[in-house]
């Protein structure tokens, strides 16, 4: 059963950091690129970041660049979203995903689309606060 779970969430001050995880079980990491998408109150899920662990190729959503940063480690079926300088607008819940597009496509398209996703974690919450 393929399950992820998120965590690290929690409430920060505008201009701090956060390290979320996610945490995957059944199937192999290395097969799969993992995304992360944050859905605020009265918006839709919206894609900030995704890896294709093959190649460690990567995207961000334009919004995030430069401020969080993902990685990967396949040995602790993990990934992980560093996020740094937080603002306000960063307040969601954040949730971990598996798709089999890659990142380059991410980078064609200039975003990442919920259905190209198969399945996702329960969310971790993150509130900036001012």
């Amino acid at each position: 059963e393929v399950q992820l779970v998120e965590s690290g969430g929690g409430l920060v001050q505008a201009g701090g950091s956060l390290r979320l995880s996610c945490l995957l079980s059944g199937f192999t990491i290395d097969r799969y690129t993992i995304g992360w998408f944050r859905q605020a109150p009265g918006k839709g899920r919206e894609g900030v970041s995704c890896i294709t662990t093959t190649d460690g190729s990567t995207w961000y959503a334009d919004s995030v660049r430069g401020r969080l940063t993902i990685s990967s480690d396949s040995a602790k079926k993990a990934v992980f979203l560093q996020m740094n300088s937080l603002e306000p607008e960063d307040t969601a819940v954040y949730y971990c995903a598996t798709s089999h597009v890659t990142s380059t496509a991410a980078k064609e398209f200039n975003t990442v689309r919920t259905s190209w996703y198969d399945f996702w974690g329960q969310g971790t919450q993150v509130t900036v606060s001012s």
